[in-house]
């Protein structure tokens, strides 16, 4: 499927790991020949029910049936929230672009698995999809996330940084000609953990975590984590989670109140490190969204780090940032567009395809060896071409 027009309707849907709910925007995107733009119509989040947090939220195996099951099942479920969407909204879309919700990521033994299969999704709401956008860079060799530097090019070029604090903050930048990105800390994802335990899903408004004190020795063991002495590209999952920090925030010793606001700090902390290597950001900003950036006590901690450099656009914005880019990147698939980048450190994989003439052109296996992982250029030269 190739769209051929300059404005484009789309469904973008995003499911994060900290489970908080499917995130549903409807947006138009438009494309002037030099720039995309966009506009966002409808919004919607819609929280998991007790037993999808259960299935998303339980372990799998990659071949088992349950997996396959959930895949199907979860399409399904995403399709009719769909239907109810556009229902609601009278939006109609051209495709929807989900990037299903993910299960497991070991990007080091060549593993993802986003569940939310498109062809279930199809079959639910009657539109066509575009989905299962990490396989192909893990397969390449990359870590399958974060995937939304491309998105942050095409529509927010304008910040020296854009920051995403999700269930893990990533970052996204240029530096030397090239896009950088990746994974940085746990946020909400840990914070959530801690939350549960005081009778609640998350802390709001920074509540508990404004009442608390940073506890230095759990800050000291939380920072001296050995993911943050590897270099990048490198990405987060849940299965690190479990295994190198919820067996430090899983103690009696220390009160909740504490460790959330020590998981602020080390947040903190570990960001103004990361966004330490752009060099001088003095005279640009850092666009901060995701649910971390409704939090006002970590937005004042990172604030302390990073004074006069930070910028909180629009709540919308904000909340639904994810679902905006994976609609472009959907919609880029589309137009046959590169919309994936290996974020595997020394090759870059182009696989694209074009039509010239109406015949199928097919460069496969150009590999480019480059010193970092995103090389911006290279980059810029196939999407002239593609166009």
């Amino acid at each position: 499927m190739k769209l051929m027009n300059q404005n484009f309707k789309v469904i973008g849907l995003m499911s994060g790991t900290s489970l908080d709910g499917l995130d549903l925007v409807g947006c138009q995107f438009y494309y002037d020949g030099v720039r995309w733009g966009y506009h966002i119509w409808h919004t919607e989040t819609v929280s998991y029910s007790k037993e999808w947090l259960g299935r998303l939220s339980a372990d799998y195996k990659i071949g088992s049936k349950d997996l396959s099951h959930l895949d199907h099942e979860y399409g399904l479920y995403l399709g009719e929230l769909v239907s109810s969407f556009i229902r609601r909204t009278e939006f109609s879309p051209e495709i929807v672009c989900s990037h299903g919700h993910t299960v497991l990521h070991q990007p080091e033994k060549n593993i993802t698995f986003q569940v939310g299969l498109g062809s279930s999704i199809t079959k639910a709401c009657g539109i066509k999809v575009v989905s299962d956008f990490r396989t192909l860079d893990v397969e390449l060799g990359g870590q399958g996330a974060p995937l939304v530097p491309i998105g942050d090019h095409y529509l927010f070029s304008e910040y020296v940084a854009c920051l995403n604090l999700g269930g893990f903050s990533n970052v996204s930048y240029i530096s030397e000609g090239k896009r950088i990105a990746y994974d940085i800390c746990p946020v909400n994802i840990g914070m959530n953990f801690i939350a549960v335990k005081l009778g609640k899903e998350y802390d709001e408004n920074g509540q508990f975590s404004s009442l608390g004190k940073v506890n230095l020795k759990l800050l000291s063991k939380l920072n001296d984590l050995d993911y943050y002495n590897q270099v990048p590209p490198k990405s987060l999952g849940k299965e690190w989670l479990q295994k190198e920090v919820l067996p430090l925030l899983d103690t009696e010793l220390i009160e909740p109140h504490d460790i959330l606001s020590t998981l602020c700090e080390h947040a903190s902390y570990q960001i103004e490190r990361s966004l330490s290597s752009i060099g001088d950001i003095s005279n640009g900003k850092v666009l901060i969204t995701g649910g971390g950036a409704l939090n006002p006590f970590l937005i004042a901690c990172i604030n302390r780090y990073l004074p006069q450099k930070i910028y909180l656009p629009s709540t919308q914005l904000i909340n639904y940032k994810e679902a905006l880019v994976f609609g472009l990147l959907g919609l880029l698939k589309c137009r046959n567009e590169i919309n994936c980048l290996s974020t595997h450190p020394y090759f870059l994989l182009i696989t694209q395809v074009l039509l010239v003439h109406q015949k199928i052109v097919v460069l496969a296996g150009s590999f480019l060896l480059i010193k970092n992982f995103f090389y911006l250029e290279w980059f810029n030269i196939m999407s002239d071409l593609v166009k």
